[in-house]
């Protein structure tokens, strides 16, 4: 005798957003921008999570600044990018499905409530409409480059708050790569040409199975150079400073795809501080 498996419930209604933007989809840079946390949104059948408009606006439910950094990068670099739209609070896009957090309980503001013993149907929905188109879309814009012979930089965008748990997090910007890191060390060693800059490598992230989805799926996998670029979220929660890092960036990026890496062995740099 089979087990029926649970129908899943829909989440998305009529009036709800696509869970997915793409930004210049016939971009000529090799850059592919992705950004997981770009959108805040929730969707209508879900009551907002229980949550009130400060913590829909905070840090727990979306990397602020991040999809207008992104949105002036592909523009700036004719670039394709791709915007996940909700929040992460409903699932966190860059999450193994199986992870603990794929739906968080709680946050640092406390429980969420609505997240909390919900059934397999619903766990299911959030996957099937949220998670999976965006990842879908990656993936076919991977497949597609590859397919064509084209050269790919996959780069994704984060922040991050600038005091987590009562602890200061001094860094302006960090890198993460864990594989095919020659893109990522050029471009902190770029960065770290401004004395002014506190740049972090693997800091204050790291990219791990148990926590990390897009970058060890659609980079590591496919043996492609990619990036994770994790920017101070008060440096770029107003216009001026989002245009200002994505003027940076963007110069950075160019740079970085034609400067050989050095020819001395590398190390592996846990300290910001050391150029």
């Amino acid at each position: 005798m089979t087990t029926r498996q649970p129908k899943p419930a829909r989440i998305l209604g009529n009036s709800d957003p696509e869970p997915v933007t793409i930004l210049r989809p016939e971009g000529k840079s090799d850059v592919l921008l992705v950004c997981d946390h770009a959108g805040r949104r929730i969707p209508s059948s879900l009551n907002e999570l229980g949550l009130t408009d400060v913590e829909r606006s905070s840090h727990i439910a979306w990397d602020i600044g991040a999809e207008a950094v992104t949105r002036q990068l592909a523009d700036r670099m004719d670039a394709t990018a791709v915007l996940q739209n909700y929040s992460r609070l409903v699932i966190d896009c860059n999450r193994p499905l199986q992870a603990e957090d794929s739906i968080r309980p709680r946050s640092e503001r406390g429980p969420i409530r609505a997240n909390i013993s919900i059934g397999q149907p619903a766990v299911l929905a959030r996957q099937n409409e949220i998670f999976t188109p965006y990842h879908d879309a990656i993936r076919a814009l991977l497949d597609d480059r590859q397919r064509a012979g084209r050269p790919v930089l996959l780069i994704s965008i984060h922040s991050f708050t600038p005091i987590l748990d009562h602890v200061d997090r001094p860094w302006h910007i960090g890198l993460m790569a864990r594989r095919n890191a020659e893109f990522a060390e050029t471009l902190a060693r770029l960065l770290r040409t401004d004395r002014r800059l506190h740049v972090g490598m693997n800091e204050p992230y790291a990219i791990t199975d148990d926590l990390d989805y897009t970058l060890p799926t659609h980079g590591e996998q496919r043996d492609i150079n990619h990036v994770g670029i994790e920017i101070r979220q008060n440096l770029i929660g107003e216009p001026e400073g989002q245009a200002g890092w994505a003027g940076r960036l963007a110069s950075l990026f160019n740079h970085a795809t034609t400067t050989p890496a050095p020819s001395v062995k590398r190390a592996k740099q846990s300290s910001p501080e050391s150029a």
